[in-house]
């Protein structure tokens, strides 16, 4: 008898980048990490996954990712904008085909947006996508679901014909 456990997304992802020579890169803010750490739970995946930039500094955004200064000023550093510039930034730096990232805010607000928001992106050869999530889960529940739903806005972009 088979397992009938459905696939995590992680996995899905990997099974749809093994033996394909397509890669990606994550450049996370508000998830700390927990995207990385996803992705490297599965077995394998140092064949697709190449590494990520963990730019919670907005000055590591700017001097790492290539974030212009003014898009940060412009559009906030929470924002559709800058969630684009980092997923570029990432592809670029890492060379990577595809490239998911995230900025928001696991814990408290920023006047514009409330606790639990995050604007995530995924880029990749079809061009750079982004999406904004909220949730209420408390700092680590919300850092859990964001990594999550970042990795479902990347597998979107990696199965897209």
């Amino acid at each position: 008898m088979k397992n009938s456990t459905p696939l995590r997304i992680e996995e899905k992802i990997g099974a749809a980048l093994r033996g394909t020579k397509r890669t990606l890169s994550a450049a996370e803010s508000c998830t700390g990490g927990q995207i990385s750490h996803l992705l490297t739970t599965v077995s394998g995946s140092s064949e697709y996954y190449l590494g990520s930039v963990t730019s919670y500094a907005i000055a590591v955004k700017k001097k790492i990712l290539g974030v212009p200064a003014d898009t940060i000023e412009k559009y906030n550093v929470v924002s559709a904008e800058v969630a684009a510039a980092m997923a570029e930034g990432v592809r670029k730096v890492t060379g990577s085909t595809f490239s998911v990232a995230t900025t928001g805010l696991a814990e408290g607000s920023d006047g514009r947006y409330p606790e639990g928001t995050v604007w995530m992106a995924a880029s990749g050869p079809k061009g750079t996508v982004t999406r904004l999530y909220q949730c209420d889960k408390g700092r680590k529940g919300n850092i859990r679901s964001f990594a999550n739903a970042a990795l479902h806005l990347l597998y979107e972009q990696i199965i897209l014909k």
